[in-house]
Parts: structure tokens; C-alpha cells; sequence
């Protein structure tokens, strides 16, 4: 062979290493690359779980909750023990299937009674003899106005033996919405008591179904 050719030979070997080193070295940087975005992703990952819910306490259990259920966002920041936690939950109880906001305040047991468990006790011995139409369902029967009760109606369900109940006050201006207060007991020694427009009576049935799955995934139920 010339020592031409071999010479040839060489540079062309010498081009091929450096290629191949080229190669190995992008490859590398790629995997380097590849593994940052790995490790951040995953810290973004953790920071943004860790945003996402806030730990309560309440009547002795610890519940989960996410940040963007708190009806006052500032205020529920802090973590830790709490008297009571106050939620937004926006629904589909509206208009056909119209999202609206129910406000849910959860307390421990004993600082509540539940609504059904007043129906009997307290309301029927206050109500008014007319009976009014509202949600198919549902019987309305204002109470006396005396002891706190004026402009007031309960709400009720006649047929279940653990009827819903809802105690009503109506709007205090043309135009707006009355309130409606409705209290139960979750588990765990939680109560919670459901304050929204009196308009969303019409959705009384779907109160439960919809609301309590969320009370399972906070731990309330």
C-alpha cells in the first residue's frame, strides 16, 4: 500500500472517531438534559400536590381539602386545628344543570343539630296552617312569626323517614333570592350545615348524591 493511501486511511479513521465521539457526546447531553426536566417535573409535581389540598382538623379528624373549595381563600390558608371550615362548592343544582355555588360550613357534631331531627322536635309545633306549592316533592309550611321565625318556611320531604328538611328565609328585596339553611350529620363526628338560594330547592334530590362523594374524598364522611 502507498503512503498515500495509507494516509488517506488514516485521516479517514481519524474522522470516524471524531464522529462517533460527536455523537456520544450529544447523546450524553441529551440524557442529561432529559434527566433535569425529569427532576423538575417532579418537584413541580410535589409542590403542586402539595398547593392543591390543605390539611384541617376538626373534631378530632384530620381532613383534606383542596385550596380552591375555601370560601375565603386568605383566611383558610393556615393549616392546623380549626372550630369550623367554610367551603364553596360550585354544583350543577341550576337551571338545566346550571353550576351555582352551595356555601358548606363544617363543625363538629356537637355544635350543630340536625335539620330532620328539628322538623319534629321544634318546627312542627311552630308551623302556620296554610301549606304552600313549591318543588315536586316537597311541602312548604311557614312558621309562626314569633321566637325568631318570621318570614321563615321549612321545606320538607313527608315520605322518607330521614326526610331532607330545609328552613327558608325569604329575599329581603324585589328580585333577589331567599336563603335556605339545611344542617346534617356526616361521619366522624362532622356536621355540616348547606346554605344556598332557595331557588335550588328545585335540585333537593341530587343534594346528597352530589355532596357527599366530596365529603368522602375530604375525609369528612
Amino acid at each position: 500500500m502507498s503512503s498515500t493511501a495509507v494516509a488517506s486511511d488514516a485521516k479517514r479513521e481519524g474522522h470516524s472517531i471524531g464522529f462517533n465521539l460527536a455523537v456520544i457526546a450529544v447523546a450524553a447531553a441529551l440524557l442529561g438534559l432529559g434527566f433535569a426536566y425529569s427532576i423538575d417535573a417532579a418537584g413541580r409535581a410535589d409542590r403542586h400536590a402539595h398547593q392543591g389540598n390543605l390539611a384541617r382538623t376538626l373534631g378530632g379528624t384530620q381532613l383534606e381539602i383542596p385550596a380552591n373549595w375555601f370560601r375565603d381563600e386568605d383566611a383558610e390558608r393556615a393549616e392546623g386545628f380549626a372550630k369550623q371550615v367554610e367551603l364553596a362548592l360550585d354544583l350543577p343544582f341550576g337551571m338545566e344543570g346550571a353550576i351555582r355555588t352551595v356555601d358548606v360550613t363544617l363543625v363538629p357534631r356537637s355544635r350543630a343539630r340536625p335539620s330532620a331531627s328539628l322538623l319534629d322536635g321544634v318546627y312542627l309545633h311552630q308551623f302556620m296552617p296554610e301549606q304552600l306549592v313549591g318543588p315536586p316533592g316537597l311541602i312548604g309550611k311557614p312558621l309562626i312569626a314569633k321566637e325568631g321565625f318570621e318570614n321563615e318556611t321549612i321545606w320538607y320531604d313527608p315520605l322518607s323517614a330521614a326526610p331532607f328538611v330545609a328552613k327558608c328565609l325569604a329575599a329581603v328585596a324585589d328580585g333577589a333570592h331567599g336563603r335556605c339553611l339545611r344542617t346534617v350529620y356526616l361521619g366522624a363526628g362532622i356536621a355540616a350545615v348547606y346554605s344556598f338560594d332557595d331557588d335550588l330547592l328545585a335540585s333537593w334530590k341530587q343534594f346528597d348524591a352530589r355532596i357527599h362523594p366530596l365529603m368522602q374524598q375530604i375525609g369528612a364522611l
